[in-house]
């Protein structure tokens, strides 16, 4: 009998789920749902006539079977690194081409800006720039870099390292502001037109952090918004039109905060920093390529001055 092949997605996914203990988690660092995780992990078990993993409310664990595959599934894993790691040396690596993903805003706001400068320090690197909200598997789709926010504690396989940081910044246009009359504290939030956004990995919608200035105690309110974008791009153009307020990173408000397009409120209330990683592939190689790219980022920040 012959058995239908393995992916090495799906391998992927086998190991992240592992590693991580639980499908929600393993789809957050995949840059997938957790039931589209589930139905791939559903359809190795059907193909095979085998159960991976235990499942409950509460925990995910191995089974026999699931160890079993544990050891060889890493190996096979490994092989294809290898056989990555391979082609660049013997090829790759003579392009100067460095595949780079980020989100939209994290693009055009900090990566575009840069490339002039980039070009003169380094005119023989080539930039291969693939936006997307989504957590691309670095792997998988043969990404070099990916520039990513938030905590990346526990990403199996990468090493990350911190680029800039900055707060979340709650803001609205001054055409909006000259109707209403702008909040004193977040609970004074409810009475406005809210924009929010929804994360492309659970599909959640993202709460508003802050921090009490007089107490300095964390305070999470989940906004009831008028309008819900999944793009932060498309999000911050309704705030520039007037279309109500939004809390979005300083780096997407940072330069029409300049030019006063619109105006940060409640800035007593910033809550702490947000890290905006360099994410690449844990390796036994790095093309000087990559390396370049990455040591250039790292001494060139974007400007998040404002007025």
């Amino acid at each position: 009998m012959t058995l239908p092949d393995l992916s090495l997605t799906q391998i992927r996914c086998f190991l992240t789920i592992a590693d991580a203990g639980s499908f929600v988690e393993a789809g957050r660092r995949l840059g997938l749902s957790a039931p589209v995780v589930s139905r791939t992990i559903a359809r190795i078990e059907a193909a095979h006539g085998v159960k991976l993993f235990h499942r409950s409310t509460h925990a995910v664990s191995l089974t026999g079977e699931g160890q079993a595959m544990l050891a060889p599934a890493r190996a096979a894993a490994e092989a294809m690194d290898a056989v990555v790691e391979t082609l660049v040396q013997r090829g790759g690596d003579q392009t100067g081409l460095v595949r780079v993903t980020a989100t939209v805003a994290l693009m055009r706001q900090c990566l575009v800006p840069l490339l002039p400068a980039l070009h003169a320090e380094h005119p023989e690197l080539r930039l291969d720039l693939r936006t997307s909200n989504l957590r691309l598997d670095l792997a998988d789709h043969g990404i070099d870099v990916a520039l990513r926010t938030g905590a990346l504690d526990g990403v199996p396989g990468h090493v990350a390292r911190l680029w800039f940081a900055c707060p979340w910044v709650v803001c609205a246009s001054p055409g909006y502001l000259a109707k209403r009359s702008p909040p004193s504290s977040p609970d004074a939030l409810a009475g406005h037109r809210l924009i929010g956004f929804r994360a492309t990995d659970d599909g959640l919608l993202r709460s508003w952090r802050f921090r009490n200035p007089a107490s300095g105690a964390a305070l999470r309110i989940l906004p009831d918004p008028v309008l819900v974008f999944d793009d932060g791009e498309a999000g911050w153009r309704a705030v520039l039109d007037g279309l109500g307020i939004a809390c979005a990173p300083l780096f997407l408000a940072a330069s029409v905060l300049r030019e006063g397009a619109v105006v940060e409120l409640l800035r007593a209330w910033r809550d702490e920093d947000m890290p905006v990683a360099i994410l690449r592939r844990q390796t036994r190689f790095t093309p000087p390529r990559v390396e370049q790219f990455i040591d250039f980022l790292r001494r060139h920040v974007p400007d998040l001055e404002t007025a």
